[in-house]
């Protein structure tokens, strides 16, 4: 007997229903800002493995929650990948290139940007430990989902992320910091939830400096602050007092530098207020 045509139509209206592209979809679906600093924001199936160009990088939430970072300098595509109990789902990204600025900072003080005194290489050693390990944090945690605020409540745009820096007309490395200029003593405010990694109040470079670990070590950095009102491994949230502005560190006038970071990958913060 020859089948009845409305019912291969619908057949094969099932089979494609069912069909990878559908399947791809529903199980990693991917929002954010696909720029260069930018992040991607997913959602799959709870603890899957994620990937990112073929390493395994990081593992979503319990309810399926995961970030991923893009460079400074990443590629013009990436591909995210996620795999849980013999499942997999995969997506390439199309990474739009940064609009970089340069800018010039002098007058800053030579040990600031050369430092050569030993003793004060061995400080900054030291400094440069616990950064390290404070950057290492994993907590496991998506108080990144929601986006963040600014941690300001009123600034202006002084610097923004990812500009060629000319230290005392010397070229350096970009500035991985938007810095936010605002009066002494204004109130730095945690712009998502999660947990302080570090609380130093005398870094050389940094002056005072906060680091906070939203989930997943994605983490972000307060520098140059004048005053630290939280300490290392307490949980705040949204709104929480951080510290006060200052210019504490390698520093011309008071601002706050605003920066963040996903397992050694330099990002925007701004991208994500709001996302």
């Amino acid at each position: 007997m020859i089948p009845d045509r409305r019912a291969l139509l619908a057949g094969a209206a099932a089979l494609a229903a069912a069909g990878p592209g559908r399947s791809q979809a529903n199980d990693l679906a991917l929002t954010g800002r696909f720029v260069q600093g930018g992040h991607a924001l997913g959602r799959t199936w709870p603890r899957a493995l994620v990937f990112v160009d073929g390493e395994a990088l990081t593992a979503a939430s319990a309810d399926g929650a995961f970030v991923a970072g893009f460079d400074r300098d990443a590629p013009a595509s990436v591909e995210i990948e996620v795999r849980a109990d013999g499942r997999s789902a995969r997506r390439t990204l199309t990474i739009a290139p940064g609009d970089f600025d340069i800018t010039r900072v002098d007058g800053l003080p030579p040990a600031t940007v050369a430092p050569s005194d030993p003793a004060l290489l061995r400080r900054i050693a030291r400094e440069a430990e616990l950064k390290t390990e404070a950057f290492a944090s994993r907590l496991d945690a998506d108080h990144f989902r929601n986006g963040f605020v600014w941690p300001l409540e009123a600034f202006r745009v002084s610097s923004r992320w990812g500009a060629q820096r000319v230290l005392n007309g010397t070229p350096a490395r970009p500035h991985y910091g938007v810095d936010l200029a605002a009066p002494q003593g204004t109130v730095i405010r945690a712009p998502a939830a999660g947990r302080v990694v570090l609380a130093e109040p005398d870094l050389h470079f940094e002056g005072g400096l906060v680091l906070i670990d939203h989930g997943q070590g994605l983490i972000t950095a307060y520098l140059h602050q004048s005053r630290i009102d939280v300490r290392a491994g307490q949980d705040v949230r949204p709104g929480d007092s951080l510290g006060r502005v200052g210019m504490s560190g390698r520093a011309t006038g008071p601002h706050l530098c605003w920066r963040l970071k996903w397992r050694n990958r330099n990002m925007d913060p701004s991208l994500l207020v709001r996302t």
